[in-house]
């Protein structure tokens, strides 16, 4: 994986509804960290007002199961049967070609994935929710989940709080405000570290 092109990255996972989206969402509004998104690639049907290469490039089973043959994709995994995800090449050359910071907005398996596969060029950030009570009432608050998926979600929750220790820094989102200037800080001297080194 390592290529003359490598830049920077900084990974974001969570069990859902820790509010990792959130977060990323506000880092992206600050320009002087020089960030962009890193769009996933995914097999499920865009929700709501999702849109394809924004909030996701949207795939068939079958285009996603090509790309996995034509080695297409930095990494990739089918985290619930039949619903792909995962991180395309020419996504992350094409931002690192611009000289951006790659952000990644992933789930917990991919998150430790990229961070073996990019090595000491990554910031990975594992954001977690204060207990899975309050994760629960997150989840139900969306409103997006129905019963039976919200305790298909809390249930692998519970192992993706375990696997915390693949990653920098552990960032614990109990107030929103506190976690996001928590995480401005970080990439500031992740920043500032890589320019210095």
């Amino acid at each position: 994986m390592h290529s003359d092109s490598q830049g920077k990255a900084v990974i974001f996972s969570a069990p859902s509804g820790a509010g990792k989206t959130t977060i990323v969402r506000h880092l992206l509004e600050y320009s002087e960290l020089n960030l962009a998104f890193s769009v996933s690639a995914t097999s499920r049907k865009p929700r709501g007002i999702e849109q394809d290469g924004v909030d996701y490039h949207f795939l068939s089973v079958e285009a996603f199961q090509a790309r996995i043959d034509s080695g297409a994709l930095v990494e990739w995994e089918e985290v619930y049967p039949g619903k792909f995800y995962g991180t395309l090449q020419a996504e992350l050359e094409r931002l690192w070609a611009a000289g951006k910071t790659v952000v990644f907005d992933v789930d917990v398996v991919g998150g430790a994935n990229l961070r073996r596969l990019l090595g000491d060029s990554a910031l990975a950030i594992f954001i977690q929710p204060p207990s899975l009570k309050v994760l629960r009432q997150r989840l139900e608050s969306r409103g997006t989940d129905d019963p039976e998926r919200i305790e298909e979600r809390l249930a692998k929750a519970q192992w993706e709080l375990e696997q915390h220790v693949h990653f920098d820094k552990v960032l614990i989102n109990d107030d929103l405000t506190a976690a996001q200037a928590q995480a401005v800080e970080w990439l500031k001297a992740y920043n500032g570290n890589f320019l210095s080194a």
